[in-house]
């Protein structure tokens, strides 16, 4: 079968296009890839905040899935809406990679390390209100640009250290420049972080079929749980909001989650795991949210749908 994939220009976006591709390509099939750029690709000196999220690095993926000029297309699942539109459908979760955010500094080994005042790198809301939480004496800096040119600020100097999502750099062979990874319990990864999402139409009966096999279970139930979490909450990708489910290591699931304003710092975490296996993700999603509002999440929410702040 001759597939088409779209991906972003990227070099992260690329590696992974080009894995799916090879894996597709062991299965007897043929594979092109093409580079589509997107809104957040040409918009990248404008803040998150300033531009919203929602589909601003899938809508022209989509848009040439709609019309048959690519059959699939291989997303950073985070970038991904929590509710696709309807011709579209998420078609495969391969096996995830390290979810969790990781800090990375040419001068300090880790958070804790950083001086009073230190200036941290980051594009995200969630990142900025966790550092916040952690160290309210830190000065968030916003930054964008892909893994290299973020680096490339780094190593010059504008600033002391940049936060960034630990799969990026493992699946770009650049792990060098990790200086400590980030656990769930304190510094929560967005939705989906650590996976790809394959998409494609629903009514594509046989390239769903193709890539079937790329899906695996446990990552499957994991972002399915996080991500309808995430939209119970009402937040994109861009709003201070962290969940991630994981396999219990007594068995089961556990799932963290957090609601962060990035100007106070304030937050509300919870926890919970499920000793006996769920079988409706979902509805382990749902548990998080009932417990976040239950804690008193209500009100940081409602804060940020006022304000319009979207990361």
């Amino acid at each position: 079968m001759n597939l088409r994939i779209g991906s972003r220009g990227s070099q992260l976006a690329l590696w992974q296009a080009h894995h799916i591709a090879d894996l597709l390509r062991g299965q007897g099939h043929s594979v092109e890839i093409e580079i589509i750029k997107t809104t957040g690709d040409r918009l990248q000196e404008v803040t998150f905040a300033q531009v919203g999220s929602k589909g601003m690095f899938t809508k022209e993926i989509e848009e040439a899935l709609a019309d048959g000029r690519v059959v699939l297309a291989v997303h950073s699942l985070k970038d991904l809406p929590t509710e696709l539109p309807e011709p579209f459908a998420l078609a495969a979760t391969p096996p995830r990679l390290d979810p969790r955010d990781v800090f990375v500094s040419v001068n300090y080994a880790n958070l804790a390390a950083l001086p009073q005042g230190a200036r941290v790198g980051t594009s995200s809301q969630r990142r900025r209100a966790q550092l916040k939480a952690l160290r309210p004496d830190i000065e968030a800096v916003e930054f964008r640009g892909n893994v290299d040119t973020r680096l490339r600020k780094l190593a010059e100097g504008q600033v002391d250290a940049i936060l960034l999502a630990a799969a990026g750099l493992d699946r770009l062979g650049k792990t060098e420049w990790v200086r400590e990874r980030l656990e769930p319990a304190d510094f929560c990864p967005a939705a989906g972080q650590g996976s790809l999402g394959i998409e494609t139409r629903k009514d594509d009966a046989a390239t769903i079929a193709a890539v079937a096999f790329l899906d695996d279970p446990a990552t499957r139930f994991a972002v399915t749980a996080e991500r309808a979490a995430l939209a119970a909450l009402g937040g994109g990708c861009q709003v201070p909001i962290g969940i991630h489910c994981r396999p219990h290591a007594q068995g089961g699931e556990e799932i963290f989650a957090v609601v962060a304003d990035p100007e106070s710092g304030n937050a509300i975490r919870v926890f919970h795991s499920a000793p006996h296996p769920q079988s409706d993700p979902a509805a382990f999603g749902h548990l998080a949210v009932q417990k976040l509002m239950d804690a008193g999440a209500g009100p940081l929410l409602q804060l940020h749908a006022q304000g319009g702040v979207e990361r």
